[in-house]
């Protein structure tokens, strides 16, 4: 059997692999019947095999006892991932996990094409940490050691955003200017080219640490969270007066990274304290019963859920009677673009900076490409088409665009 390289989309809330084969791309569909993989682990308490995709997340809404943990692309580059904890009856680092989520992923790719793939060609986001250029050199440093501790021998790395250039060039007709819009879990990347006959030239690339996950986090605080007690009051324990609840807490419980670090004895007791000062004693006890439970993925996965209703216009609950019978949060479009408001800036500050970089208007972009599940999003399409009056919208395939690109560039990265 002969090696070849694997294209690997390492994605914060979903993965996808593709291959070259005989100058077409092959997706292979690492998660039975579908083209993307979601980017998520489950372990049992007392250890066992670690289950990944759809089947850590069905572990997970079946109530089955175990640590579930998505997001983990987020932490790449932190102290946070080399940081040894009791996961799945042993401790092991989320720089373990990563390894062993990648090792499946190649073992599944060779089992369906019967091939050996001992180079990787990897998609990573133009800044992992935009404000921090040493922890954005790191994270790739890490990601590249999780690659080689799961059996490949070679790695080399690719801009996810001119891989979706790559792939989806053709959408911009040859001669125009395109711009890729890629918003996925944990970034926003910008990449201005134009299309060259089977090729595209990249003129400028761009990125900034927002994405899905950020929309999922402000909609949980502004919507769910004040059900369970954010905003309220606490009696002080000593002398009189009132003072606010503590917000940290609550950010916490709607960032998908740091729900598995919260079900500790320490949080616990930490609320059981604020229920009992609680001026409004029923909330807080909502937020213990999240905590006693471990039900913090269940209410991530319901504010998403909420937020996809509201993005297409329609008005919806983000529910949560799995914690309360008939425990209901109202979303809709308005509530949700109101939440979502303070992001605006920055997306289209971002998208500007990428055409400066390149010293192109923003009026000869003539093809707006969008890729990334959050993409999608109203108020992204919104502030790209204002940046860009000219420029017609395509809709590429969102989720498998980056792999695509990987694929097709695999045959050159090692040459």
């Amino acid at each position: 059997m002969r090696t070849q390289t694997l294209a690997i989309d390492f994605g914060t809330s979903n993965s996808a692999a593709a291959v070259l084969e005989d100058g077409k791309v092959r997706r292979l569909s690492i998660e039975a019947g579908a083209d993307t993989l979601p980017t998520a682990v489950f372990f049992a308490p007392k250890g066992g095999q670690m289950l990944i995709g759809e089947a850590a997340s069905s572990a997970l809404i079946s109530g089955v006892e175990g640590r579930y943990m998505r997001a983990l692309k987020s932490v790449l580059g932190t102290g946070l991932f080399h940081e040894a904890r009791p996961i799945g009856g042993r401790r092991q680092t989320l720089a373990d996990i990563v390894t062993a989520f990648l090792a499946e992923v190649k073992a599944r790719a060779e089992a369906i094409t019967g091939q050996i793939y001992d180079k990787a060609l990897s998609g990573r986001p133009v800044q992992f940490h935009a404000a921090d250029p040493v922890r954005d050199v790191k994270a790739e440093d890490d990601l590249r050691s999780c690659y080689l501790a799961a059996g490949f021998s070679d790695v080399a790395f690719m801009l996810e955003p001119e891989a979706a250039a790559v792939a989806n060039h053709g959408l911009s007709k040859t001669s125009q200017i395109g711009l890729i819009v890629d918003i996925g879990g944990g970034t926003s990347d910008f990449t201005l080219f134009r299309a060259a006959g089977a090729e595209a030239k990249i003129f400028a690339s761009h990125g900034v640490r927002l994405g899905g996950t950020d929309f999922d986090q402000a909609i949980s605080v502004t919507h769910a969270m004040p059900l369970l007690g954010l905003g309220g009051q606490l009696r002080r324990t000593f002398g009189a007066g009132l003072q606010p609840v503590p917000k940290a807490i609550y950010g916490d419980h709607a960032t998908w990274a740091k729900i598995p670090f919260l079900y500790t004895g320490e949080t616990r007791r930490a609320v059981a304290e604020m229920e009992r000062l609680a001026v409004a004693p029923d909330q807080i006890g909502r937020l213990a019963e999240v905590l006693g439970e471990e039900l913090g993925h269940q209410l991530a996965f319901a504010v998403e859920d909420g937020k996809i209703a509201a993005n297409s216009d329609q008005s919806g609950v983000i529910g949560m009677g799995f914690i309360e019978p008939g425990l209901e949060a109202p979303i809709d479009g308005a509530s949700m673009t109101a939440a979502l408001d303070r992001f605006r800036d920055e997306l289209s500050v971002a998208a500007a900076e990428t055409l400066q970089l390149a010293d192109i208007g923003a009026e000869e972009v003539a093809t707006i490409v969008l890729v990334g599940g959050s993409s999608l999003m109203n108020i992204v399409r919104s502030e790209m088409t204002t940046l860009c009056p000219n420029a017609e919208l395509a809709f590429s395939e969102a989720f498998t665009a980056v792999a695509d690109g990987l694929a097709l560039a695999s045959a050159e990265a090692f040459a």
